[in-house]
């Protein structure tokens, strides 16, 4: 499992040279842009999550502020290996980044929607903090 975590890890790090020397251009459709600019997407993503987790770690007192941190350390030991697991059978070839890095995306911002949905809940209302309360009507 931790060679699984580790290779996507190596592999997000990899291309990250290449993103950074190259600007993503969404009008060209080659495999190694698409992949610099599923980067740059996850990227944004991430600094979007890490200034969500600032701001609430500012917000708490000291016994939430430390649930927070093992619930975050906790989520993103699942993001990797999550990501790890759905890009497997793309392992070693041109598209594995990009999978790698939209599957990140993906789960950074659905994370950062988990986090900021409690901030304009009114203390005692437990329905409000459930980002996906739109989703689970839907099922019903």
């Amino acid at each position: 499992m931790r060679l699984m975590v580790l290779s996507t890890c190596l592999a997000v790090l990899a291309a990250a040279p290449a993103a950074r020397a190259q600007e993503c251009d969404r009008s060209d459709d080659s495999q190694q842009m698409m992949n610099i600019c599923a980067n740059a997407d996850y990227q944004a993503a991430d600094a979007k999550l890490n200034a969500t987790y600032k701001g609430l770690v500012g917000d708490g007192d000291e016994k939430s502020n430390k649930l927070l941190q093992a619930a975050q350390r906790a989520w993103i030991t699942f993001r990797d290996a999550e990501c790890a697991y759905s890009a497997a059978d793309s392992e070693g070839g041109s598209i594995y980044p990009m999978e790698v890095s939209q599957c990140l995306t993906e789960l950074t911002n659905e994370r950062v929607k988990q986090l900021t949905s409690g901030r304009n809940c009114q203390e005692g209302d437990a329905t409000c903090a459930s980002p996906d309360e739109d989703e689970d009507q839907d099922m019903q």
